[in-house]
């Protein structure tokens, strides 16, 4: 089986934390951190709003798509950048995920299988809070049922996983689904990096 391609999404508005995909993660911007643990041997593209920062864009080499639909959230900025990759599926993670690597990646890849159209993981065993923007998809299944939800006016990915074929994959580490969208978070996020 083939690597799954990786949509990094980065053109949230960030109205709590502006700029946090700037800020620093270690050594590096947390969206370079993203990218990085993320990229090795996959095709990785980039959903944005807009050019990246210079401090950002100098350690990227990845294409970058411009949401075709701002303000409407991570499903219009997947649905914008799914629509020009061409591998069959594709892992969704946000660029403030510092922690997602790809080791994670590879176990959801273990459970794909051709009645699955999405890997989800969800809080040990608790599917009722599950991980979107920590997932696999299958590129033409997402888009051709996200397009229906966006348009009818909503746009959460909720909704769009309710209308694939979904395997949810229970996972134990907390930490990989930690994000950063307050201060406090960063703070937490750091202190996790000693």
């Amino acid at each position: 089986m083939s690597l799954a391609s990786v949509c990094i999404l980065a053109g949230g508005e960030a109205t709590r934390l502006p700029g946090k995909l700037s800020m620093a993660v270690g050594d590096v911007p947390m969206l370079v951190r993203v990218y990085r643990n993320v990229c090795t041997g996959r095709e990785t593209w980039l959903s944005t709003k807009g050019p990246l920062p210079d401090e950002i864009a100098a350690h990227i080499d990845a294409p970058q798509v411009v949401d075709r639909w701002p303000l409407r959230g991570p499903l219009s900025g997947l649905l914008s950048t799914l629509s020009g990759m061409q591998g069959e599926w594709v892992f969704a993670v946000a660029g403030d995920a510092p922690f997602v690597d790809a080791a994670f990646i590879d176990r959801l890849e273990a459970h794909i299988t051709p009645q699955y159209d999405a890997i989800v993981p969800m809080h040990d065993e608790n599917a009722k809070r599950i991980e979107p923007l920590a997932a696999l998809y299958r590129r033409d299944a997402f888009l051709r049922e996200g397009m229906p939800v966006l348009l009818g006016g909503e746009g959460a990915l909720r909704l769009v996983i309710d209308r694939l074929r979904v395997r949810f994959v229970a996972v134990r580490d907390e930490r990989a689904f930690a994000n950063v969208n307050t201060p406090d978070d960063y703070a937490k996020i750091s202190e996790g990096l000693t």
